[in-house]
C-alpha cells in the first residue's frame, strides 16, 4: 500500500484507522494543534511510518508539502454543529477546496471521505447541503473519489456513544421528534470499510450509502440502549419546531450553545436503508445493534463514571 495522507486524523475514525493500518505503511497525519498531536500519539503509540504534522487544513501549500509522498488521501474533516464563528462552509467546503488545490500537481490517485447519509444539495438541512457540496468538490479533480455516507457512528470512546449512554441512564429523557428513524453503525465497521477501499485498485469514482443493520425510532434506540444498562427511562417526545425555537434562542443568547438549529434540522431526515448490498460490495460484515450498544453504551458510561471518581 502506498503512502496515505489523513486529514482530521485525531477524530475518532482517524485514530482508529491509523491504529488499524499495518505498521510500516507511510502515513502522513494532519492535526490542527500540538495538543491534538499529543492526543493522537497517546492513542496510536509509536508507529513505524507515521508522521504527524500540525497545520491548517485550509492551507493548500501546507497540504501540498504534506501530501508530496502520498498516493491516497483520507479526508475526515467535518462537523454537524455550525456556530456563528464556525460555519459549515468553513468546516466542510473550504478544507475540501484547499485539498483539491494542493493535489493539482501531486500523484494522488484516490481520495476517500466519510460523508453523512442523506447528503443532498436540495436538503432542508444546511449541514446536508454543505456535505453534498463538499462531495462534489472532492470529485472534481483527477483522482478517483470514494464517498462513504454514514448515519450516527457509535464507537467505544466517542461523543455520540456518551450522549446516548447519558440519555439511556437518565430517569427522564426529552427527545425532539422521538419517532425520527436512526440507523447507527459501529465505528469499527466504518474503519473496516475504509481499509477495504484503500487496499483495492479503485478504477472509478463511487458513492456508497452505508448504515447499521437496524433502522428504528430514536425512542426505541434509547430504550434498547437503556436495557444494556438495566435502566427504564421515561421518554417524552417534543415537536421539532419547538426544539428549533429553543435552539434559536440559545444561539442568540450564548456564544457556544450546546444545541443549534442546524444540528436539530438533521432530525428531519430519517435513516432507513438496506445496507447489506453496500456491505457485501465493500466486503464487511455489519455489527448487530445489540452488540454495538453493549460495546459502546455500557462501556462508555463506565468510562465516564470512572473519570469522575
Amino acid at each position: 500500500m502506498s503512502g496515505i495522507l489523513i486529514t482530521g486524523a485525531n477524530g475518532q475514525l482517524g485514530r482508529r484507522l491509523i491504529k488499524s493500518l499495518l505498521s510500516g505503511i507511510p502515513i502522513a497525519a494532519i492535526v490542527r494543534s500540538e495538543r491534538a498531536r499529543s492526543s493522537l500519539l497517546r492513542y496510536v503509540g509509536e508507529k513505524p511510518g507515521l508522521s504527524i504534522s500540525v497545520g491548517d487544513p485550509c492551507d493548500a501549500e501546507f497540504l501540498r508539502e504534506t501530501a508530496s509522498a502520498c498516493e491516497q488521501v483520507v479526508h475526515l474533516i467535518g462537523t454537524i454543529k455550525e456556530t456563528r464563528s464556525a460555519s459549515y462552509f468553513d468546516a466542510h467546503e473550504r478544507p475540501a477546496q484547499a485539498l483539491m488545490q494542493a493535489l493539482e500537481n501531486c500523484d494522488v490517485r484516490h481520495i476517500l471521505t466519510i460523508s453523512i447519509l442523506g447528503a443532498d444539495p436540495s436538503s432542508t438541512s444546511r449541514c446536508l447541503r454543505s456535505r453534498a457540496a463538499t462531495e462534489e468538490i472532492l470529485k472534481s479533480g483527477n483522482a478517483r473519489a470514494t464517498i462513504i455516507r454514514v448515519p450516527m457512528v457509535l464507537g467505544e470512546t466517542d461523543r455520540a456513544s456518551f450522549a446516548l449512554a447519558k440519555r439511556a441512564s437518565s430517569k427522564r429523557v426529552i427527545l425532539f421528534r422521538a419517532e425520527s428513524l436512526e440507523q447507527p453503525i459501529y465505528a469499527g465497521d466504518v474503519v473496516e470499510a475504509m481499509q477495504r477501499r484503500l487496499t483495492v485498485p479503485v478504477t472509478e469514482t463511487k458513492t456508497f450509502d452505508l448504515a447499521g443493520p437496524e433502522s428504528l425510532p430514536r425512542r426505541e434506540l434509547v430504550t434498547r440502549a437503556a436495557a444494556t444498562l438495566n435502566c427504564t427511562p421515561n421518554i417524552w417526545s417534543v415537536p421539532l419546531p419547538f426544539g428549533l425555537m429553543l435552539a434559536c434562542v440559545a444561539q442568540a443568547l450564548m456564544k457556544r450553545p450546546p444545541l443549534t438549529a442546524s444540528m436539530l434540522s438533521l432530525l428531519d431526515h430519517d435513516d432507513a436503508i438496506d445496507p447489506q448490498p453496500t456491505a457485501r460490495e465493500l466486503g464487511i460484515t455489519l455489527t448487530s445493534l445489540d452488540t454495538m450498544l453493549r460495546r459502546c453504551v455500557r462501556n462508555r458510561l463506565a468510562q465516564a463514571r470512572a473519570s469522575f471518581s
